[in-house]
């Protein structure tokens, strides 16, 4: 059995057409078909079944192709990591984020301190769970950061952080004074959220309710810096999250933690169950679990 064969066999069986399949791969239909069926009489089975001169994959072939496409997927793997060696480089990691993004030049620079060959495609704030998960299933991400972290099938996620959700308000404010605070005291505020449909505005919206009110929200934006700049102005108060905003505020805003309702988020890490990661995302995954550990600590 060849790897020739087996291209051949894959080309075939994905258009289920000899003279397209020959057409495609540059050579005679007759060599084609010959190829085939030596490689039926090697497996002892039929691939595909034969009607005149159509052609279908029977339910050996579907069973082969699995795991044909696996072992060119392989061998696909193996030539990328040799020619990241072969460059003195480790690759491409696609990174897609929707908590903590603020973070993300502080993880990044850390990690190409000791990686400096390696490069990113990021997809930042606006994304959402759905475009989250359409993004790993299309390869465009390896990995994403999220909050809550992706539950779905053919998924993995770990959680990296629990941290507590507290209010953020202008320095004048009369209740920034405060060492903590109920959320129903601020059933009457102006609040600043995030726009709907973003998982944070889900989540900060269920607190309101848990409190026995709906937010009264006099802007919206799908940019967290936007939110902390109108805070600074005055503008209105907003939910903030205790550990991945430290560092981000100025003394213009306050941040008090809320006693009752019980207010905190996961921020998780996701990947593809089934897909390889590159030495690249592999090593880039273990650097945000240690990187999230240490914020932890802190």
């Amino acid at each position: 059995m060849e790897l020739l064969q087996l291209k051949y066999f894959l080309t075939v069986a994905r258009l289920e057409h000899m003279t397209r399949a020959a057409d495609e791969l540059g050579i005679a239909q007759p060599p084609l078909s010959q190829t085939i069926a030596r490689l039926e009489d090697e497996l002892g089975v039929p691939l595909f079944d034969r009607l005149g001169r159509n052609i279908h994959l029977n339910h050996f072939g579907r069973a082969y192709v699995q795991r044909v496409e696996r072992i060119f997927e392989e061998l696909e793997q193996g030539r990328c990591d040799l020619s990241d060696l072969a460059n003195g480089r480790q690759g491409q990691v696609g990174l897609a984020m929707d908590a903590a993004t603020h973070l993300l030049p502080d993880l990044l620079s850390a990690f190409r301190k000791d990686h400096p060959g390696v490069y990113f495609l990021l997809s930042g704030h606006h994304n959402t769970v759905t475009s989250l998960v359409q993004q790993l299933a299309r390869g465009t991400c390896d990995l994403c950061i999220s909050s809550p972290p992706l539950q779905q099938p053919g998924i993995t996620s770990i959680s990296l952080l629990t941290e507590d959700i507290w209010l953020a308000f202008p320095s004048i404010h009369p209740l920034a004074r405060r060492s903590q605070i109920r959320l129903q005291e601020a059933a009457q505020e102006a609040f600043i959220s995030m726009k709907p449909g973003h998982s944070w505005r889900e989540l900060t919206d269920s607190f309101c309710q848990q409190a026995g009110f709906r937010p009264r929200i006099v802007f919206e934006s799908d940019d967290p810096s936007t939110i902390r700049g109108l805070i600074r102005a005055e503008q209105g108060i907003a939910f903030g999250a205790a550990i991945s905003w430290r560092g981000t505020v100025d003394p213009a805003v306050i941040q008090i933690p809320i006693s009752e309702p019980k207010c905190q988020r996961t921020i998780g890490l996701s990947w593809l169950t089934d897909r390889r990661l590159s030495m690249a995302a592999q090593q880039f995954r273990q650097f945000v679990i240690d990187y999230f550990a240490r914020l932890s600590l802190v």
